[in-house]
C-alpha cells in the first residue's frame, strides 16, 4: 500500500520554527569552570564549579565554502572568553551570567541566535544540578541589511530620496 504525503506542514516547517533551525549551529558542551556566583553567604567568597553549554546560530557559516576559521565562530576563542568572564564578572544570579554569555556571543562573535545553559552541579546533596537556560536572538536592527535599511529610512525622513537628484 503506497504511503501518501502529509497534508499538513510539520511543526518544524512553520513560522513557529525556532530561529536556530534555519542556521548552522556552533556549540560547546560541558565547559567546566569555577567562579564566585550566588546569593547565599556560603557562595560569595569561594569559587564553585559551573558547567556551561552554548549553542550559537550563524546564518550559513561562510566557512562551509571557504574552509577558513575566520569565517565562522572559533570555539577556542569562545572558550578563552568564557574563562575570562568567569574570573572578571561580579554577577550573583545564573540568569544574569547566562545573559552576559548570550550578549558576548551575539555582540563579539556575531551569532544570530544563542542558547546558553549554566548549571551548578551538585549544588544540593539531593539534586544532580540546578541552573538556567536562556535563548536570545540578535535584534533585527543589528543585522547588516537592517542597518542599511535604517540608513535609507533616515535619508527619506530627511527629505532625501536615494536615486533622485
Amino acid at each position: 500500500m503506497p504511503t501518501s504525503l502529509p497534508t499538513h506542514l510539520p511543526v518544524h516547517a512553520t513560522h513557529a520554527e525556532p530561529a536556530a533551525a534555519r542556521m548552522d549551529l556552533i556549540f560547546i558542551e560541558g565547559f567546566i569552570g569555577e567562579t564566585v556566583i550566588g546569593i547565599h553567604e556560603s557562595e560569595l567568597h569561594k569559587p564553585q564549579p559551573v558547567v556551561i553549554d552554548v549553542q550559537a546560530g550563524v546564518q550559513r557559516a561562510r566557512a562551509c565554502d571557504t574552509d577558513r576559521i575566520h569565517d565562522t565562530i572559533d570555539y577556542s576563542v569562545v572558550c578563552e572568553r568564557l574563562r575570562r568572564l568567569l574570573v572578571e564578572h561580579r554577577l550573583q544570579l545564573l540568569e544574569a551570567f547566562a545573559e552576559t554569555v548570550a550578549t558576548i556571543l551575539i555582540d563579539e562573535f556575531g551569532a544570530s541566535w544563542v542558547r546558553v545553559k549554566v548549571v551548578k552541579p551538585k549544588k544540593f546533596s539531593d539534586v544532580s544540578a540546578v541552573g538556567v537556560q536562556i535563548e536570545r536572538v540578535r535584534p533585527i536592527a543589528d543585522t547588516p541589511s537592517a542597518r542599511g535599511g535604517a540608513a535609507v529610512l533616515r535619508l527619506i525622513g530627511s527629505g532625501m530620496v536615494p536615486g533622485t537628484h
